[in-house]
């Protein structure tokens, strides 16, 4: 009791007088230049209809064959010209947020305003609980509706898109893509086709240690850890974020320019934590990251370094929230082993363990306790999703492309597809060894 009240005095004192541990603007810092410049590889695409009733579809082959997904329940013919406060550092065209109860679309800049300018893709809810943890930022004149569940299809599912994906055009429904116009505004009628593409060489896991000055690494298969930043702020308590009522303990609810959202609730109920960059922490608006216990926040190793708003690996291109329930009933490659973790090592062990379940109630003030519960946690760790290789053949990586067709007889393996599942990974590294 004594560590967590130390623990919330040394907060506040920070919230009073806090530190820029970075200069201004935001990219990458050297220590993740590899990251940022690292070419992606198309694993997937999603192709909607922008219609009442339109199909929302999914390929695994660039495009050569589709699955029906899921609906357009209420299409969308406008934007929200004031997206939330992050979406001004994502590029327009691209995938700005992804979650299991949102997906933001950023088709210009708002620069007087400093907001990006996006539309939505939200799921439906079956209760009224679920419909409250809808993403508040979406406004129903720039939603588009659909009739899939939160946390499943493209809210979770082998079809949600990575932060920084490209959003295009395919009107005419036949494989030929155009870029998305500048200041696009959705019609109705039309298509539109992200690509889903994840870097070609991918981790095994990012470290952060959680305490003041703690190191953030990264690990890829066969190599030494990197260290690429900084724990500006621990992590000490959760809040009632509500979207994470349609995700599970351990799993990533929402990953956008400015977030990484770790749930600590069961599905049905709230509670999760996020992870922050250093100059996002410091905006007038968010106030709160500063003045309360439920954010890490992080940053490059040197101070004179830019903030990682929007920079890989961890705020573009390498999370997604990808943890359908109903992956058990989709082939075993492309879903149950598709799947990022969430694990902790406590103060005083050596060993990994899942996240720890916290939840409270929903529009209820937080009790005590949720502001210190993840006190005793020393380290936090992302375990990756396993790849079956990282160095597909040329000819299907590319760091942009509108034509991309997997090659015939070219194996969904052979093009890297993601894998995840604690049968494969080695027994030193598997949680309670």
């Amino acid at each position: 009791m004594k560590l967590s009240l130390i623990l919330l005095a040394l907060c506040a004192i920070l919230s009073i007088c806090p530190a820029h541990a970075t200069v201004a603007g935001n990219g990458p810092s050297p220590e993740v230049a590899l990251e940022n410049a690292e070419p992606t590889i198309e694993i997937a695409r999603l192709r909607l209809q922008n219609i009442k009733g339109g199909t929302i579809e999914g390929s695994q082959d660039g495009g050569q064959t589709w699955e029906t997904v899921g609906h357009i329940a209420v299409p969308v013919i406008k934007v929200n010209t004031r997206g939330y406060t992050a979406s001004k550092y994502g590029p327009p065209g691209t995938v700005v947020a992804t979650a299991v109860n949102a997906i933001h679309l950023k088709s210009g800049q708002n620069t007087a305003e400093g907001r990006g300018i996006i539309w939505s893709l939200a799921p439906t809810a079956e209760t009224e609980a679920g419909k409250n943890s809808l993403q508040q930022e979406i406004s129903p004149q720039s939603a588009a509706y659909t009739d899939i569940p939160g946390g499943s299809g493209i809210f979770g599912g082998v079809y949600t898109p990575f932060v920084g994906n490209p959003i295009f055009l395919d009107n005419d429904r036949n494989n030929v893509l155009a870029p998305l116009p500048a200041n696009y505004i959705p019609k109705l009628g039309d298509s539109w086709v992200i690509q889903i593409r994840r870097p070609v060489k991918y981790p095994r896991e990012i470290i952060f240690e959680n305490r003041f000055g703690g190191l953030i690494t990264i690990r890829y298969p066969n190599e030494e850890p990197k260290v690429i930043g900084t724990v500006l702020r621990p992590v000490l308590g959760i809040g009632r974020f509500v979207g994470s009522y349609f995700s599970s303990v351990g799993r990533l609810r929402a990953n956008h320019n400015g977030v990484i959202d770790i749930s600590t609730s069961p599905r049905g109920v709230v509670g999760s934590f996020q992870i922050v960059p250093a100059n996002h922490a410091q905006s007038p608006e968010t106030h709160y990251i500063r003045e309360l216990t439920q954010w890490m926040v992080v940053g490059p190793v040197s101070a004179l370094d830019k903030s990682w708003e929007g920079t890989a690996p961890l705020f573009s291109q390498f999370l997604r929230p990808r943890y359908d329930v109903n992956d058990i009933n989709e082939p075993f490659l492309n879903s149950l082993v598709a799947r990022f973790a969430f694990e902790v090592q406590k103060q005083g062990k050596t060993n990994w363990e899942p996240m720890p379940t916290f939840w409270v109630l929903a529009n209820k003030p937080l009790p005590k306790w949720a502001d210190t519960c993840l006190a005793n946690v020393e380290r936090i760790r992302i375990a990756f999703p396993y790849v079956v290789e990282n160095n597909p053949p040329a000819d299907i990586v590319a760091t942009t492309g509108t034509q991309f067709l997997r090659p015939s007889g070219v194996t969904a393996q052979t093009m890297g597809s993601i894998l995840y599942d604690d049968s494969l990974r080695p027994a030193d590294e598997k949680p309670g060894n």
